[in-house]
């Protein structure tokens, strides 16, 4: 069975196993060619596979961000999950550490404190908010979801004093006329407010994979594009199936028209590409899906 991955804008089924190849399928039309790899980006440890901090059993140290409501101590709280679809609302939330007590300092990261990413369950929209911190600990970001469903909330933070960020997850739920929507089929070229922007190189679940993402307007190269969360770009990934959680940051420094990831999938599977870029003042977002043949063997995952 062919096991080349199709990249659609926008579940497919995980594989337990860890070592199955994820590759980006060869589309119609010819995206460029992926870079050598480079380096792991080192700024979010604990979204492909966490370290052992002493407050949680062994088991749970390899699972990506964003499954658990609680982890190492700290627990995601929400303080209002309950909202109603197109409604303006305050999203509000605490980080509360193992006494229940809210955290108040945090270490910044790529220009902020803390990263909050809201998505539904069916990956149809995304947005990336950047609340902001009372001093009694509680966060605030006014948002709205725009359609009825199961959300999720992800949290990406790194408490004052920690060796290493983490991600945290909770449920949100949406009231209204729920009408889920299936990923649609696309190629490697997706576009964005008027901008085109090209997938190339291959995911590979358990091994540093390198994507590169090209932007261009009108038929031409953008050549200045402006940092934002102090990048030229800012890649979100999550699993399609259970919102599994990477964040992952650009490795190269030039302005375009090329965008360099290296990043590491933690399984076979679907995964959505959110891709935050900013030219002439104003955050642009492409988004793409990857997947792979569920079908295909798998070896078994090496710790």
């Amino acid at each position: 069975m062919n096991t080349a991955l199709r990249i659609t804008t926008f579940t497919a089924g995980l594989a337990a196993a860890f070592g199955l190849a994820l590759g980006v399928g060869h589309a119609t039309g010819t995206g460029p060619a992926a870079p050598e790899p480079a380096a792991a980006h080192a700024g979010h440890t604990g979204h492909d596979a966490g370290h052992d901090s002493g407050g949680e059993p062994a088991a749970a140290d390899h699972l990506p961000g964003g499954l658990q409501v609680s982890e190492r101590g700290y627990t995601l709280s929400v303080e209002h999950p309950f909202v109603t679809a197109g409604s303006p609302t305050d999203l509000r939330f605490r980080i509360l550490d193992a006494d229940g007590r809210p955290v108040t300092a945090y270490q910044q990261q790529h220009d902020k404190e803390l990263h909050l990413i809201v998505a539904p369950r069916d990956l149809s929209t995304f947005q990336h908010l950047h609340p902001t911190l009372a001093a009694d600990g509680t966060w605030s970001a006014p948002t709205a979801v725009p359609a009825a469903g199961e959300y999720r909330v992800l949290a990406d933070f790194t408490p004052a004093g920690a060796s290493e960020g983490l991600t945290l997850g909770a449920d949100l739920h949406a009231a209204g006329d729920l009408r889920p929507t299936p990923l649609p089929d696309t190629g490697r070229t997706v576009t964005a407010d008027g901008y085109t922007v090209t997938l190339g190189g291959d995911l590979t679940p358990g091994r540093s994979s390198h994507l590169t993402l090209t932007v261009s307007k009108d038929g031409s190269p953008v050549t200045d594009l402006q940092p934002y969360l102090g990048t030229y770009g800012h890649l979100v990934a999550l699993r399609a199936g259970d919102l599994a959680y990477l964040h992952v940051h650009p490795d190269t420094t030039t302005p375009g028209p090329g965008i360099g990831f290296t990043t590491t999938a933690p399984s076979s599977g679907s995964y959505r590409l959110f891709l935050d870029f900013q030219h002439q003042g104003t955050v642009r977002t492409a988004a793409f899906t990857a997947t792979t043949d569920a079908e295909a063997p798998a070896a078994d995952h090496q710790h």
